[in-house]
């Protein structure tokens, strides 16, 4: 079986868990502030993949080394960066708002692909990009005016922190074992977010039983620690090195159509007919490097299946 077929739907059930966790993460920060909230949720992540690592592969630990360290340090650090950004943003600007700014790592992956790994994108994965772009704004901001604040410059930040996450996972995860490789990236959000939880939010909730003992809490943490952190960071550096890092961008970008829908199936929220035409944009964008274009001027458009790789 094609190895970057696989990847791609293992990348794509990585999107789904985010985008259905969506819910249970904006009723669990109610209780508890966004990076404290990621704080307990990357801590236990963390652990529950180093006490795996000790049990199950304690052997990897001779691959120990300070360059390990480092790139799953750097890995770590943009993830940090990308919620930090999106988060300080959130205080600012609409949450529709900063879910199309988020999404415009679909464009700079390409861009920074090219600038950092020499890896020219071709025309139809730039094409697809623009086409998800533009199906992100209609899901998103659903006709609404557009106006820059101090709020869109953190997002924006969000966005290339994002973006590089993906890259740099792509140039290190096929050079370190995978389970060591992301037990440190988890750990350096924890810390970070731990960190920063301090500075800028009240960290002693982290451990106050009253607010972990809440039923959105401990639910979303459970859910989201297990599943949207552990596993799904733990796929994502598994499986990145089988595709590339503009396709990973495109099959995140259905992130946001994942969370319509089961926002629509759990919470009883409608799409409106911009919503619909934004899912089928960012649909469209994603399957639409699967196909090959030659474009010429004065000449017609041509197209044939191939894969992408």
């Amino acid at each position: 079986m094609n190895k970057q077929w696989i990847a791609d739907v293992s990348l794509l059930a990585v999107t789904f868990v985010w985008g259905a966790t969506f819910v249970v993460v904006q009723n669990a920060i109610s209780f508890l502030e966004p990076l404290s909230f990621n704080a307990v949720r990357f801590w236990l992540a963390g652990l529950f993949l180093l006490l795996w690592l000790l049990l199950c592969y304690r052997s990897l630990l001779t691959q120990w080394s300070s360059s390990l360290l480092r790139a799953g340090g750097w890995m770590g650090l943009w993830l940090f960066s990308g919620y930090a950004f999106q988060t300080i943003g959130l205080l600012y600007t609409t949450s529709s708002k900063t879910a199309f700014i988020t999404g415009l790592s679909v464009v700079l992956v390409p861009l920074f692909s090219f600038l950092f790994l020499k890896q020219k994108p071709t025309a139809n994965a730039v094409f697809g990009a623009l086409i998800a772009t533009a199906g992100l704004y209609f899901l998103t901001m659903n006709g609404g005016e557009w106006s820059m604040n101090r709020g869109d410059v953190f997002v924006f930040f969000c966005a290339i922190s994002f973006a590089m996450h993906i890259i740099v996972t792509g140039k290190y995860s096929s050079r370190y074992p995978t389970l060591l490789l992301t037990v440190i990236q988890i750990f350096t959000v924890a810390i970070m977010c731990s960190v920063f939880a301090f500075l800028f939010e009240d960290g002693t909730q982290m451990w106050n039983v009253a607010v972990l003992r809440q039923q959105e809490v401990w639910t979303a943490l459970m859910i989201t620690s297990l599943l949207a952190t552990a596993l799904a960071f733990l796929i994502q550096t598994k499986f990145q090195k089988y595709t590339t890092a503009a396709r990973v961008a495109l099959i995140f970008a259905m992130e946001p159509v994942f969370a319509a829908i089961t926002a629509y199936i759990w919470a009883g929220e409608r799409l409106s007919p911009a919503g619909i035409i934004g899912c089928i944009g960012i649909l469209s964008g994603m399957i639409l490097p699967e196909f090959r274009f030659s474009l010429s001027f004065g000449k017609r458009l041509s197209t044939k299946r191939h894969l992408t790789r």
